[in-house]
This record gives structure tokens, sequence and C-alpha cells, in this order.
């Protein structure tokens, strides 16, 4: 249970015309802290691209006394943006880093302090510039995403969410936009290249494609026809991969928000420090020969193998039948030992019977004796 809830009256009244609230729940996985949607009418998981799993600010509000906090999702039919800033805080002695005062006094909206009391979020009306939206501690996402919404309220900040279409991009050219490869200052990683759908886009396109079957069975988290999940995991990054242009960070942000997401995720694996993550998105990046172009040269997903065959599943299902024949021969002998087992049990008690029968009579006769000789 959260210390204490944002009131009614200390929420933005824009954010409280629209039912896009959740709560959220915290886990720790590995050391990271990470913040699972939470649906306000059922207490399950909830999903960012789910109005059914969205209430009323009321309702959510209600639940969130059995949560973490409250959330407000961002979708295409609301006029938000949330800019997270992370890691620019100290709380301790209330100090701020440059460029985080910097962004918020650009932004000029409504302006609150994280969970954890190291970064911010600022809450404006506008739309975001085409192209990633995240680089090192500063995020900025519209669609298909949750901000935790805490209205611990920046002073210095409008208590209102006001539009900053211009100030977005200012901040987005400043602090996300990739500096051209001549640019001695650049140091956007050659890895991560600018990516041309956002989030909303590019899962629209993925579900509506030729394996949109595939990709949507993958993305609300089911595995079957994959020997483990970690078959699953490699599976949907490589689906990733071809709709993100290989852009790792991209990657990883929707893999965060699907079904498969599990702590294994943020977990070091490997000699050189990397995650379970890290790796599963190298090598699905590695194993992809065509990215999606919206010139239309590559406009749908090769059929790469991310799953099994069909001779694969068929030795696999023979197998499987041939354990659960085992088991079931297995199963029939150990109900006959069982049979076996009543039947000496119950001999066992009949002896035990007679026995406690033949001892009451020599007691009688015993007690008989010793009256007849006093």
């Amino acid at each position: 249970m959260p210390e204490a809830l944002p009131a009614r009256e200390e929420i933005p009244p824009s954010l409280l015309d629209h039912e896009q609230w959740l709560c959220w729940r915290e886990e720790n996985r590995d050391g990271k802290s990470t913040k699972i949607p939470i649906n306000p009418s059922t207490g399950e998981f909830a999903s960012t691209t789910d109005p059914e799993t969205w209430t009323g600010f009321e309702t959510a509000r209600e639940r969130a006394t059995f949560e973490d906090g409250l959330g407000f999702v961002f979708t295409d039919d609301d006029p938000f943006v949330g800019v997270d800033l992370d890691d620019c805080r100290v709380p301790e002695t209330e100090t701020t880093q440059e460029w985080a005062d910097i962004v918020i006094e650009t932004l000029d909206s409504f302006t609150e302090i994280s969970p954890s009391g190291t970064g911010f979020h600022v809450l404006v009306e506008g739309d975001l510039p085409d192209g990633r939206n995240r680089k090192d501690d500063l995020e900025l996402y519209e669609t298909a995403r949750f901000f935790t919404v805490t209205a611990d309220h920046v002073a210095e900040t409008p208590t209102t969410i006001q539009p900053r279409t211009q100030a977005l991009r200012s901040v987005y050219e400043e602090y996300v936009e990739p500096k051209r490869e001549d640019d001695s200052t650049n140091d956007t990683p050659k890895s991560t290249p600018t990516r041309s759908l956002d989030d909303d886009e590019l899962l629209q396109k993925a579900k509506n494609a030729a394996n949109g079957e595939k990709f949507q069975s993958l993305w609300k988290g089911s595995t079957s026809g994959y020997e483990s999940q970690s078959e699953a995991d490699m599976a949907l990054c490589s689906l990733l991969a071809f709709w993100t242009g290989g852009d790792s960070r991209q990657m990883d942000q929707l893999f965060r928000d699907s079904g498969l997401m599990r702590e294994k995720w943020d977990e070091q694996h490997f000699a050189d420090g990397s995650t379970y993550g890290e790796k599963t998105i190298e090598r699905a990046i590695e194993g992809t020969s065509e990215f999606y172009d919206p010139a239309g040269t590559a406009d749908e997903p090769p059929e790469v193998e991310t799953g099994v065959t069909t001779t694969e599943l068929r030795e696999r299902e023979t197998k499987r039948l041939e354990r659960i024949e085992a088991l079931e021969a297995r199963l029939t002998e150990l109900m006959e030992t069982n049979e076996e087992l009543k039947a000496e049990l119950e001999a066992e008690r009949e002896r035990r019977q007679a026995l406690e029968e033949e001892l009451e009579s020599l007691q009688e006769e015993n007690e008989s004796s010793l009256f007849g000789w006093r």
C-alpha cells in the first residue's frame, strides 16, 4: 500500500476527463525496479493497449490502496505527452542535475516528482516528432505506455497541463534526436538506428502483417509451438527486430510491454555482464537479414525460423505421447500396488481385531480365576 495517494484535487483536471487510469505494482528484478500495470476492476494484470483494463480515476484510486500506486495510460485519442526524466534528482538534498532543470524550464508544464524521488515526470499537450523517443535518462512517449502518477507537484511549475508542441521539439532536438554521422560529437550507438515507426504504429502493422497471428500470439505471452519460453522470446524479438529496423532500445521497450516479459529478462547470464534480455535482442538483430522499409522494399517480415518446424513438432508430440504412456503405465502399477496394500491392511486389521478379542477373553478368564481363589 502506498504511503499517500494523490487526492482528486491534486490531479490536473484534464487528466480526470479520461478513463485511462490503472494501478501499478512494483517488483524487484535482479536489483532493478519494474512497475507492472494492474487492472483496477479485477486486480489482474493490465495492458497499455487494452482499454478494457483501464477505469476512471476514482475506481483506480480505490484499488490503489491495495497496490503501490496510480498510473495513467497515454493513447492516440488524448493530447498528452509524458516526459520522463530519470536519475537526475537527489532526494536527500532535493538538488537537480542541470540538464533536467533546463528540460523542466523549457517545457513549463505540470511537473511531479517520480515515485522513487530520483526523477521527474512532465506532462504536456502536443505532438512528438517522428523517430526515436529515448536517449540516456530522458524518455518521451504519447501512446501505448503508462505514467505512474504521484501528484507530488514541483512548486515552480504550472498546476495544469500546458500545450507545448514547440517546446517538445526543442527538447527532442537537443537531447534525443540522433546527430549526423559526420558530427564529431556524435555519441549515438551505431547499433541503434533511428526508427521509422512509433510503438503504436509498429504494433498495428505487426498484427496486420501476413504472420500477424503469430505476432499477436507471442505478444500476448503464448509459448504454444515452442519448446521453451526462451525460444518464444527469441521469436518475438526476431519479429521486433524487423519492425523496429534493429533498434535495440525500442525492441527492449516493446518486449517489456509484452506478455512474455518475466524476471529473467533483466538477469545477468553472461560473463561480459550482459543480461538475458540484452543478449536475446543482440542475437535477434544479428539473425535478421532485412528490416522494415517504409518505402516498400521490405514491408513484410520474412519467414525467419523463429519457431519450430512441423517435423520437429511431430517428433516432440511423439515423445510427449510416449512420456504420457509411460506415466499411465506407472500410474496403473501404482494403483495395483495400492490395491494390494489395501488388502494387506484390511487383513492386518482383522488379525488385530482377533488378537484384541482373544486378549479380552484371557483377561476375563484371569479375573474369574483370581476371584475364585479369594
